[in-house]
């Protein structure tokens, strides 16, 4: 009876996070794009013919949506921040997590970042965020907090 109790248990579980909010973290960016929400997608990306795992970061104050896709490396991952302003890639190469431009392949997607558009201080200021070795969430946190800096003119909804 008890096995039974818990296989229930552990279906209503799946059940409600599959059909619920897909809602991973939220917090505050210090920009002035605003609080901050990151949501895992059901939908993967493909690339190099591997499933990548996307995520979506939204602002409380800008317009400016974000889809995440995360590259699984063998020493850490690569973050693919596709956006049509500004994208860019963040890597973990595990050393330090840091920003870098877009690899050749996203290029001939169609994503190249502009340098006419990006804080170029910022860009290199971002270079290395942590030399500390962190999971997935904490590095869709960074992203989060420091990608609005990027923008030459942070880009804010107006009320």
């Amino acid at each position: 009876m008890k096995k039974v109790a818990l296989f229930a248990i552990l279906i209503l579980t799946v059940s409600l996070a599959s059909t619920g909010n897909n809602l991973v973290t939220k917090g505050q960016s210090n920009s002035a794009f605003g609080n901050y929400k990151i949501e895992k997608l059901d939908d993967h990306m493909i690339l190099k013919a591997k499933q990548l795992d996307q995520y979506l970061i939204s602002y409380e104050n800008s317009d400016v949506k974000v889809i995440v896709a995360i590259d699984k490396q063998k020493k850490c991952k690569k973050y693919y921040i596709l956006s049509d302003q500004i994208p860019v890639q963040y890597e973990c190469n595990g050393t330090y997590f840091g920003l870098k431009k877009i690899d050749k392949e996203l290029i001939n997607s169609g994503y190249q970042t502009s340098m006419e558009q990006l804080n170029r201080e910022e860009f290199f200021h971002q270079r290395v965020l942590t030399s500390e070795m962190v999971g997935t969430i904490d590095h869709l946190i960074l992203i989060a907090s420091y990608y609005p800096g990027l923008f030459k003119d942070q880009i804010a909804k107006v009320s």
